[in-house]
């Protein structure tokens, strides 16, 4: 630890981390119990945070949550961070949190491009190579990427383009592959399951940049048996790591 840290600064700092996305506001009370600190001390690093505009305090129910200002310091973080910087940290959570494979690919035509990867703690689990690519109509994060590409790109993919069947679950029809590039722009994430290996289940979603744009997927793959049951849950924490990775590279979501 610095010799040179600042107490009151670290506190403050401690403070506004404990903003998230699954907890975007406190109450005095609330946070003081979370943290293990006394109320007024609380109270004041709140009221000073939200004096500089780092807070707001909701003026009906008194509760604090990340002010306006964030957002220019966020416009300040340098937009040209490459893609591994930005998915290094949530791909670790991402793993961590779900005991899987994590892979981060990018769409070359027809195919992904798996460009990082983090495998399983499991002894049996999903192996893939760095390089390796797959058919984006049968993988989840070629799904999902083809789903978040403008419709012009997509159709003149299509055109031609003979759907292969990697298995018997494979989806090789264009209007079926258009329908369910539709299903998962509603939804936000993408499944295989079983369409390009027999009994793997992967689940993906997009991570965009500075401009909103897709430029590649975060997915976590495994065995159906494991990942079959805690699809629901994977599929929540996936989203929530490709957010992470995208404000990293620059993309603020929209008030």
């Amino acid at each position: 630890m610095s010799r040179n840290r600042l107490t009151s600064v670290a506190n403050a700092a401690t403070v506004l981390k404990t903003f998230t996305a699954s907890r975007p506001d406190w109450g005095v009370s609330d946070l003081a119990t979370h943290l293990g600190k006394a109320t007024s001390s609380v109270h004041r690093i709140l009221a000073t945070l939200a004096d500089e505009k780092l807070l707001e305090q909701d003026p009906q129910t008194g509760r604090y949550k990340l002010g306006l200002a964030l957002y220019d310091l966020a416009a300040a973080v340098p937009s040209q961070r490459t893609l591994q910087e930005a998915v290094l940290l949530p791909m670790t959570d991402l793993r961590n949190a779900t005991h899987e494979t994590v892979q981060v690919g990018v769409l070359d035509g027809r195919h992904v491009v798996y460009v990082e990867r983090l495998d399983s703690p499991h002894s049996v689990r999903f192996f893939s190579g760095y390089g390796r690519r797959s058919d984006a109509h049968c993988s989840a994060s070629g799904k999902v990427l083809l789903a978040h590409a403008p419709t012009s790109r997509v159709e003149a993919l299509l055109k031609g383009w003979t759907l292969p069947p990697r298995t018997e679950h494979t989806i090789t029809d264009h209007n079926a592959l258009r329908a369910e590039l539709k299903r998962i722009r509603r939804r936000g994430f993408a499944t295989n399951r079983h369409e390009s290996v027999v009994g793997v289940v992967s689940i993906a979603a997009p991570i965009r940049d500075q401009r909103r744009a897709a430029v590649a997927a975060i997915s976590v793959a495994g065995p159906a048996e494991r990942l079959d049951e805690r699809q629901d849950s994977i599929a929540q924490a996936v989203m929530h790591m490709a957010l992470a990775a995208s404000r990293r590279l620059g993309f603020m979501v929209s008030a």
